[in-house]
């Protein structure tokens, strides 16, 4: 029994998959080498280091701490904003490279403005809920057209092109690394939304910090260790 036929993609467009794969190369799983044995090291700096984890995690802490304190929503979502963006000033005067974390403040002050404008500090998070419904839909429609999202970057960064899909080890593999992405982004909404509809912006607050990068990291670990099993092997002739 053979795997699925690998039929011409959109991703054999030259153009097209030099744009994809730089995009997989910034990606988590892009800055791991797919046949690399897993450390704790190496997880860390696909995160960012130690700097990446404390600008993923200080502006959303600091949301949760000064509501909670002062319940007042402006220095609830100014402050944050601040932080981040002494972070990329940060980066800007030892000279290293700040695009991320220049992302990061716009994310943030989008998420402000929406609060803003509505009067209502849950609604800091209604960005967050579009942005992992976008990767659910995603990841869920890549599996329908059997391109399993997580078989398409890595082989983006292997430059292996769309062969995997006809062996039947990587295409597993690949659906169940999407399987499992599905599950964070799906758990995510499923745990966050109710918060949200009932009010408990605090409570909300706190499990998107846990359901943030700890989860992320999991996630990344277990699908790097997957991909690694038939990554490492040598092709049969």
């Amino acid at each position: 029994m053979t795997g699925p036929d690998p039929s011409t993609g959109p991703l054999d467009d030259p153009s097209l998959a030099n744009t994809f794969a730089a995009a997989a190369r910034r990606s988590g799983l892009g800055r791991v080498t797919p046949g690399e044995t897993p450390t704790t090291a190496a997880l860390l700096r696909a995160m960012g280091g130690v700097r990446g984890l404390v600008e993923s995690i200080l502006p959303g802490f600091a949301f949760v701490l000064v509501y909670t304190i002062t319940g007042l929503l402006l220095p609830s979502v100014l402050i944050p904003i601040a932080i981040a963006v002494i972070f990329v000033v940060a980066r800007v005067v030892v000279k290293q490279p700040y695009a991320s974390a220049l992302v990061g403040v716009l994310g943030i002050a989008l998420s402000a403005g929406v609060a803003l404008v509505t009067g209502n500090a849950r609604d800091n998070f209604l960005l967050g809920f579009l942005v992992n419904g976008a990767f659910l839909i995603a990841l869920l429609v890549s599996l329908v057209v059997r391109w399993p999202l997580i078989g398409v970057i890595t082989s983006l960064i292997t430059s292996e092109g769309s062969s995997w899909r006809a062996n039947r080890a990587k295409f597993r593999v690949a659906t169940i690394g999407t399987l499992l992405w599905i599950a964070l982004f799906g758990l995510r909404l499923a745990v966050e939304l109710p918060l949200y509809f009932a009010g408990a912006t605090q409570a909300l607050g706190a499990l998107k910090l846990v359901l943030g990068v700890p989860f992320y990291a999991g996630t990344l670990w277990v699908t790097w260790l997957l991909v690694k099993t038939v990554h490492a092997r040598p092709e049969p002739d």
